[in-house]
């Protein structure tokens, strides 16, 4: 080959090499430059349209397209479609009033992973308010919403699917109403007709005790409790309450407090935690527009209540009903109800320690030991509380 056609065959194929890097290293750069973010994924989804909707309507797609990171909590059209009639066209026509509020509310700065999630967690939103992390056995709650799919990962961010549409809360009831595990709370306050007066302008303090601790009830004593929703359930509800917003730090050991019940609670704090006279505060400040919630592990009960004497009534109930000796310890403990009743507080002490004195004649005989030290115990309980 003539030299100077070996010379052109050399330089025909280095300016292919070079025009072959050149193209490659713009495509690496094009590639590296198309990133997923939080927004695409929402797009992409063939469940998410009314969110992806939603997003377009507020004009956050081009936020939620920056650097980030994000955390998002993303409904599924059939979570929007669970949303009272009415409720999402009414958004959509305020796009930049609740819609956006909302759909910030569903929003964490960070990238939030399932693995970074714990049981009784807040986390604050790009709104400003809280949610609630609850976790029930295999199951992931963001306040009353479920988690079914979790850790999509964009490069901006993570998407966790959930079942139900964030309302943010707004009064204490909210926060309650969007619990997982007040449902039973949730049921007294509407049986007693204080929804209203909690959705108030406050502020309220609430202490709420979970679905657990209404469960660890003696037998019975939650249906007396709901039929007598005025009375005895309204003045139970009412001990759970203070007037003001008081927060964990406002909180000292031995400090009490006045409930709206006008009875006190004391505040008990030491190397197990913090108490509500015996029950333990398990998430703290949880914060609503009108007040603040404590999560409580236990239900307080008012001293000098009839309910008191109704669960003492239950587990003396609960052993050898047909011997003589319990048909007399009832008829003396429904003595002790009918003068609470009434408001008698010196009547019913008399026939609580009478109850006393007949369980003492009758340990280690007609009773168990164990069942009466309880009796026993319980009784004299209740009769410190009436001195109160």
């Amino acid at each position: 080959m003539p030299i100077r056609g070996y010379k052109m065959k050399y330089k025909n194929t280095l300016l292919f090499l070079v025009c072959f890097a050149v193209i490659f290293s713009l495509t690496a750069s094009a590639s590296a430059n198309t990133q997923t973010t939080v927004v695409d994924i929402i797009v992409e989804s063939p469940d998410h349209n009314t969110l992806e909707a939603a997003v377009l309507a507020a004009g956050l797609q081009g936020a939620l397209a920056g650097e980030g990171p994000f955390t998002v909590f993303a409904p599924t059209d059939a979570a929007f479609e669970a949303l009272p009639a009415g409720t999402l066209d009414a958004l959509l026509g305020d796009p930049q009033g609740d819609l956006t509020n909302i759909l910030l509310y569903h929003v964490l700065s960070g990238r939030v992973n399932s693995t970074d999630l714990s049981d009784g967690m807040t986390a604050t939103t790009l709104l400003g308010k809280d949610v609630l992390v609850t976790i029930i056995g295999d199951d992931v709650f963001i306040n009353n919403a479920k988690v079914t799919v979790a850790d999509i990962q964009a490069d901006n961010g993570v998407v966790h699917v959930i079942d139900a549409v964030l309302i943010p809360p707004a009064t204490v009831v909210d926060i309650i109403v969007n619990s997982p595990r007040h449902n039973t709370l949730e049921a007294a306050v509407l049986a007693a007709g204080l929804e209203g007066a909690l959705a108030g302008e406050g502020p309220f303090t609430v202490f709420a005790p979970t679905d657990d601790a209404f469960a660890a009830l003696p037998t019975g004593t939650l249906d007396a409790l709901l039929e007598d929703p005025s009375g005895d359930l309204t003045n139970i509800l009412l001990y759970h309450v203070l007037s003001g917003r008081v927060n964990s730090t406002d909180l000292s050991d031995g400090m009490t407090a006045t409930t709206l019940l006008g009875k006190n609670i004391l505040v008990t704090i030491n190397e197990d935690g913090v108490f509500i006279n015996n029950a333990k505060v398990t998430v703290a400040d949880i914060q609503a527009d009108n007040g603040v919630v404590h999560v409580i592990d236990a239900v307080l009960i008012p001293p000098n209540v009839k309910a008191d004497i109704i669960a003492l009534k239950s587990d003396v109930a609960s052993e050898n009903l047909k011997r003589p000796i319990d048909r007399a310890l009832q008829a003396t403990l429904d003595a002790a109800l009918r003068s609470v009743s009434r408001e008698n507080e010196n009547a019913a002490a008399n026939q609580l320690n009478a109850f006393i004195n007949q369980v003492k004649a009758q340990n280690g005989k007609a009773i168990d030991p164990v069942h009466a030290d309880e009796w026993i115990a319980s009784a004299q309980s209740i009769i410190d509380s009436l001195k109160k």
